[in-house]
């Protein structure tokens, strides 16, 4: 409502070109919701009209210049007054001066940069958006539309099988192996355990993905780890010889890919974590990190017959025997034990070699929802 002229006098509204055929995406909100926005990629062009709709026909709207931006920003919320903007592009719509009637402005932002992949996580959001204002002297009008985006990598061509043997001196020994260390959003991760030395009594086993934020640096670094899936893939103690079977789907996951020091602000790192409980509800633990990437319908319809390298393991540890970390904390919302004697290390990752990335200029690459 306005009084005495004051107050909201217009609409703004932005329309996308080409908004009717646009693929969308489901982005997360902070309060854990969700929504869908159009999707966009990498060096892709924005490109529309503003529409500025008067609310109160027969006045005039004074302003002072009218902008639309296209920005890329990074919030951490234990700093939600100091916004990072790593992408920050500006075009002026209209000069000083006057509105008498409603009014269209076309925008183009061709080929835009966009490197990072938009998240929204415990304690850090990365969002796009456009961005139009209309400068008045007491109070701009300012209208935001969010935008997704998804990037985009080519098939690893080094992408080594995970191997290792882990267990407690004369007590339990065991060599767990995944397929690959490098997955898709929609890949199967697929692996075998193998009991060589069984001599305490195990109620049952389990393995879980762990999703790792890490905001800050220096003295002020946060992590939260947070647990996106577990399974129960062993119940009841196994013998000697036996070998249990891995299989977890990754497609009907909220996953995003691995992100590494984007824009110096935060990380987000996945973890396979192989967990023990035995009959007295003692738990051990080994954790292991994956890398997972995005890839797009053509890539996946051109590199569907390429054959996936299988090589030894790249951390050198398959032919020696470590020994099972004993938790004494819970991995995820579980009660933490009494006799816990030392904190939980951090995890010792594989080194893997980052994903190079696919420039997406053509308007409208198919690709795979997250």
């Amino acid at each position: 409502m306005s009084f005495f002229g004051f107050g909201q006098s217009a609409e703004i509204d932005i329309i996308l070109d080409g908004a009717a055929t646009r693929r969308t995406a489901e982005v997360k909100t902070e309060d854990g919701k969700k929504e869908r926005l159009f999707l966009f990629f990498d060096g892709e062009s924005l490109s529309g009209k503003v529409n500025i709709t008067l609310k109160r026909p027969g006045y005039k709207l004074e302003h002072q210049g009218i902008k639309i931006e296209f920005l890329g920003q990074i919030e951490l919320y234990y700093d939600r007054g100091n916004q990072h903007e790593f992408t920050s592009l500006v075009k002026e719509l209209a000069r000083p001066g006057e509105l008498h009637h409603n009014t269209s402005y076309d925008f183009d932002f061709n080929q835009v940069e966009k490197p990072y992949e938009v998240y929204t996580g415990t304690n850090v959001k990365l969002r796009y958006f456009l961005r139009v204002t209309v400068v008045r002297r007491l109070t701009d009008l300012v209208k935001e539309v969010d935008l997704a985006v998804h990037t985009l990598s080519s098939y690893p061509e080094m992408n080594s099988s995970i191997k290792m043997e882990v267990g407690i001196e004369d007590s339990l020994h065991i060599e767990f192996e995944y397929n690959k260390s490098k997955y898709h959003l929609k890949d199967v991760i697929v692996g075998k355990i193998y009991f060589l030395l069984v001599r305490i009594k195990i109620r049952h086993m389990e393995i879980a993905i762990i999703r790792r934020e890490t905001t800050g640096s220096g003295p002020n670094v946060f992590n939260e780890n947070e647990t996106i899936a577990k399974y129960e893939i062993m119940d009841g103690s196994p013998v000697r010889g036996e070998s249990i079977p891995i299989r977890v789907f990754l497609a009907g996951y909220d996953l995003t890919p691995t992100m590494r020091d984007i824009n110096k602000k935060f990380s987000v790192r996945y973890y396979l974590n192989l967990v023990l409980v035995d009959e007295e509800e003692r738990r051990y633990f080994k954790q292991q990190e994956i890398t997972l990437w995005r890839k797009g319908d053509r890539i996946r319809k051109s590199l569907q017959m390429a054959p996936v390298p299988v090589t030894t393991p790249t951390n050198g540890e398959s032919d020696q025997l470590q020994a099972f970390e004993k938790i004494p904390t819970p991995v995820s919302e579980e009660a933490s034990l009494e006799d816990s004697p030392t904190e939980e290390p951090p995890p010792n990752p594989a080194p893997s070699e980052d994903i190079p990335r696919v420039e997406s200029y053509a308007e409208g690459v198919p690709t795979e929802d997250a």
